[in-house]
């Protein structure tokens, strides 16, 4: 069976498909948008991370009707009353790149004079086949920090440290990012809903 994986973000996807083949082993062939020939992208108009990965599954399905997995994530700063949430990956605005949303977040943090502040990553994960949906939820609580450090991960990995650790998702080994983060959390709560759902089936 084929599942594609719903984003255009190798980083995203190659994360997900890790994490799912080290829980389903060969049990499915997991593809992703640049597998196909024609652009695939749907508009993120909802008001949450829930109703936007269902948006995306949604409308992927309807254009190459195979099963897909979506995610839908994004960073949520306390003091900035949950900014910048939904739009994470567009902060600096629509034609800006990673970097120049982490310029944008420690712009906007450094006229507070604080060091660090507490965050957290959500993730919600979505499955559609054309009849069911099932999703996974997941959270990983930290704080930003003023200066990027590391240089794995993406986005805003470089100024996360996750509650417990010393070092941002940027300097940790992927292994450990992939074991803890807020999209792992995420796709284990999703493998188990998604595994009572195939033994419902079987």
């Amino acid at each position: 069976m084929q599942i594609v994986i719903g984003t255009n973000n190798s980083n995203k996807s190659n994360e997900i498909i890790t994490i799912l083949e080290s829980n389903f082993s060969n049990l499915f062939e997991f593809l992703t948008l640049s597998d196909f020939p024609q652009k695939i992208e749907v508009e993120e108009t909802a008001n949450s991370f829930a109703e936007n990965a269902e948006l995306k599954a949604r409308g992927i399905y309807n254009q190459l009707h195979i099963p897909v997995i979506t995610d839908d994530s994004g960073l949520e700063v306390d003091i900035l009353n949950g900014q910048p949430g939904i739009y994470s990956a567009r902060y600096a605005g629509e034609n800006k790149n990673d970097s120049d949303n982490r310029k944008k977040l420690i712009k906007e943090l450094s006229r507070f004079g604080c060091d660090s502040f507490p965050a957290q990553f959500q993730c919600v994960i979505c499955y559609f086949d054309g009849k069911n949906l099932i999703k996974g939820y997941g959270i990983c609580r930290g704080k930003i920090i003023l200066e990027e450090r590391g240089k794995n991960g993406f986005g805003y990995d470089p100024l996360f440290i996750p509650d417990g650790y010393d070092k941002t998702f940027a300097e940790l080994e992927p292994e450990t990012k992939n074991r803890i983060s807020h999209r792992s959390k995420a796709l284990l709560d999703f493998v188990y809903n998604f595994n009572n759902f195939l033994n419902r089936e079987n």
